[in-house]
């Protein structure tokens, strides 16, 4: 007698594992990782290095402390070292990236219960995590500084961000040169076009949803052209692409439903323009993203279409 197995929908088949997935994103990354070697060399690479050492050696201390097989296989750790280094500044100290990336794998991810139960985007928490504790951080500075290795003297290290440039008035080069390359802030804010690719890969491969980094974008776009600000280069600095695609995309930390995404998108976008335009934060993009992530299980229940199985609620006055 042959067994029926029942199982609840919405059933779905797609021949894909967390691991591949993982793989990708790496590779959606090696561009803007290309580029910001290019330009910063070995400071560059030894922050990515830096980085994703500590994710891994992270994972295996918290998950061997709670008894828990490693997960290393699906590449989670991997992901999240090489973002929080794309993150940062190329002559970041190595110890602040240390501790960022230990809270990003450490506490954003396994305490919270492994990959598929973080409530933050991991990578953006250390990251903004190492912003709040600045102040403690500088005390390491006076001890760690003389481990501090110097790969020589960088040019295009002594120029300001070009988000910064952008918010003094200063003159920016042509939106190609912007678009292509141009060195200043963090990794990820070499190319945009890098970041674009990237995206483009992560989308034709399925892994991304383009709802979220339209709205989010186009949110940025319109808001920046309404303040009265070059939206081109709004859109193109402060990591605005590198959130759309990769952060504000994570597939635990933003909506599932097609509604939820957009209203997602566009109030991530909403929050980057009153941090930029209203208060001035260099850290918008970040903020934002994270701000949202606790307000998807919200965008969830509003946003959610009913199950054909959910009982449709009885009419006012009529026996249950």
């Amino acid at each position: 007698m042959s067994k029926l197995i029942a199982t609840p929908p919405p059933h779905l088949k797609r021949e894909n594992t967390v691991s591949q997935a993982m793989r990708d994103v790496v590779l959606a990354l090696i561009p803007v990782s290309i580029v910001s070697i290019y330009f910063y060399h070995l400071y560059a690479a030894f922050l990515m290095v830096v980085c994703v050492a500590t994710a891994v050696l992270t994972e295996l201390i918290f998950r061997g402390a709670m008894r828990k097989k490693h997960t290393l296989h699906d590449l989670s750790a991997v992901v999240t070292g090489l973002l929080v280094a794309l993150l940062f500044a190329p002559t970041t100290p190595w110890w602040t990236a240390v501790v960022a990336t230990v809270l990003a794998v450490g506490v954003a991810k396994e305490l919270m219960g492994g990959i598929g139960w973080n409530l933050f985007n991991p990578a953006l928490f250390g990251y903004v995590a190492t912003t709040i504790l600045a102040p403690w951080l500088a005390f390491l500075s006076r001890d760690l500084a003389p481990l501090s290795p110097n790969f020589g003297s960088l040019d295009v290290l002594t120029q300001a961000t070009p988000r910064a440039m952008l918010m003094q008035g200063v003159p920016l080069p042509g939106y190609g040169t912007m678009l292509l390359a141009f060195p200043g802030g963090a990794l990820s804010e070499t190319s945009a076009l890098a970041v674009i690719l990237g995206g483009a890969y992560l989308l034709y491969r399925g892994h991304i949803n383009w709802r979220i980094p339209v709205s989010m974008i186009g949110t940025v776009f319109v808001l920046s052209l309404i303040s009265g600000f070059d939206p081109i280069y709004d859109v193109l600095t402060g990591g605005l692409l590198l959130g759309a695609f990769f952060m504000a995309t994570d597939w635990v930390t933003s909506p599932i439903e097609n509604k939820g995404k957009w209203v997602f998108g566009i109030a991530i976008g909403v929050l980057v323009a009153v941090f930029r335009f209203g208060v001035g934060a260099t850290e918008g993009v970040a903020f934002s993203i994270l701000i949202m992530n606790t307000f998807v299980p919200f965008i969830e229940r509003v946003t959610r279409r009913p199950s054909f199985s959910e009982p449709k609620p009885s009419p006012a006055g009529e026996d249950a």
